[in-house]
């Protein structure tokens, strides 16, 4: 039989897709901007007749209707990153929340947390019967190979993404036909203290380095502040639509990565439309699973890494939070960790945590004695390398704990400096080492 064959014999509607989908069963929801909304809504439809389905997914866009309060019988999400649609599911137990480094999550999927489902959405078949992953390859094919069924979603909109990102027809149980536009994720407008920051992180790239960073306003900046650079490469979880401008105006070209030069490297593309355009068959972009590229030891294959990761609260000892505010999960470790280790091995790499001094308008300090009660650590102190707010850059890498207070007090907003201090001379930081 041919592959079109076998493919029209496979095509059905969402709620026959969805028929075989048992009580007791995991499914795991292709993420970020793919998520396969015809796919949820047939599966929510059947709600009532339905008990305790695990829906296992990462960050996803859209409403998430399985975790409202009146699906607790039917529907329990376990999130490995938490989005604002899941946030007061998890953080009212509801739903559950797994910490877990994003290069280990392959791993999980064909372990211990193996789907008897993958929901996903693909492109549709090229004239070989290949489908692509489209903008969501890092943790929707892993899942999807390790499924015992793949019911996806073949969406004419979804662009076809180059690298490791491929499946074919014959791999696939159901199909669902679709035309609908991809979901979006909007960039958020950079501020004056973000731009002061991205300017101070700008001046840690030098030309030639290979870059990690994220999405938002912050990332933005950075970007923005990249603009002189020459050379830059780009190997990071996410690619997002800060990128383009710089790919469009020569800066970012990957000729002097180590690691797959000349291309730009990631596990899943957010952002716009045009961005989603840009990707679509493109030669220069490679999208591949996560246990490849936030693999700590292939991120260090990079010469001159540099990893860019935010962060929301950070003590004066080095030690990093960034998914919790106190006890209330906010986000989830995503590749921070793996990109600070791998940028720390990467021949002359940088790890760079970058946030702003305060939060809550200037109510607060992000830079604290300790951390919040319940705050979790998500970057040890150990791997905190070079912090940067608005105030400037404090270097911490191979400095006692005296030095780190002193050097992220400097970067800490005036109004609080002189808190810190006596914090840390309270809790001995100085005078155990200095007699201050």
């Amino acid at each position: 039989m041919s592959w079109m064959d076998q493919y029209r014999s496979k095509r059905t509607d969402a709620a026959a897709a969805v028929a075989a989908i048992a009580s007791g069963q995991r499914v795991y929801l292709g993420a970020g901007c793919a998520v396969p909304h015809e796919l949820v809504a047939a599966l929510v439809a059947r709600a009532g007749e339905l008990r305790d389905v695990e829906i296992l997914h990462i960050l996803t866009a859209g409403e998430a209707s399985y975790a409202q309060p009146d699906m607790r019988d039917s529907f329990r999400c376990t999130a490995m990153f938490v989005g604002p649609n899941v946030r007061e599911a998890v953080n009212c137990g509801r739903a559950g929340y797994i910490p877990v480094h994003l290069h280990e999550v392959p791993d999980l999927l064909r372990g211990s947390h193996r789907p008897d489902v993958a929901l996903v959405q693909v492109s549709p078949p090229d004239e070989h019967g290949f489908c692509s992953f489209g903008i969501e390859v890092g943790i929707t094919k892993p899942a999807s190979l390790a499924a015992g069924r793949i019911v996806a979603e073949v969406n004419r909109q979804m662009p076809r993404t180059l690298g490791d990102s491929f499946i074919h027809v014959s791999k696939l149980d159901l199909c669902v036909e679709v035309d609908r536009p991809l979901d979006v994720f909007a960039t958020i407008p950079m501020d004056a203290v973000q731009e002061s920051i991205g300017s101070h992180v700008a001046g840690l790239v030098e030309d030639g380095d290979c870059l990690q960073m994220g999405i938002g306003g912050l990332s933005a900046a950075v970007l923005h502040c990249l603009r002189g650079k020459r050379d830059l490469g780009v190997h990071s979880e996410m690619f997002s639509d800060g990128l383009l401008d710089l790919i469009d105006g020569g800066i970012v070209t990957g000729e002097r990565k180590t690691f797959h030069p000349g291309k730009v490297v990631a596990g899943f593309v957010l952002g716009s439309r045009r961005l989603y355009d840009h990707v679509h068959d493109n030669a220069q972009i490679e999208l591949h699973p996560t246990d490849y590229v936030n693999n700590p030891f292939n991120i260090a294959r990079n010469d001159r890494m540099v990893a860019i990761n935010s962060a929301l609260q950070i003590d004066l000892t080095g030690q990093i939070c960034a998914d919790s505010r106190g006890a209330e999960i906010y986000s989830g470790f995503g590749g921070q960790v793996d990109f600070m280790r791998g940028a720390a091995m990467s021949r002359g790499g940088k790890p760079i945590t970058a946030l702003p001094a305060t939060a809550r308008g200037g109510a607060v300090s992000r830079i604290v004695p300790v951390l919040s009660e319940g705050a979790g650590v998500v970057t040890t102190r150990a791997d905190a390398h070079f912090v940067v707010t608005e105030h400037g850059v404090a270097s911490l890498h191979g400095r006692d704990l005296a030095e780190r207070a002193r050097a992220l007090i400097a970067v800490a907003a005036p109004e609080f400096r002189e808190g810190l201090e006596q914090a840390a001379r309270r809790c001995g930081i100085f005078a155990r080492l200095y007699g201050a």
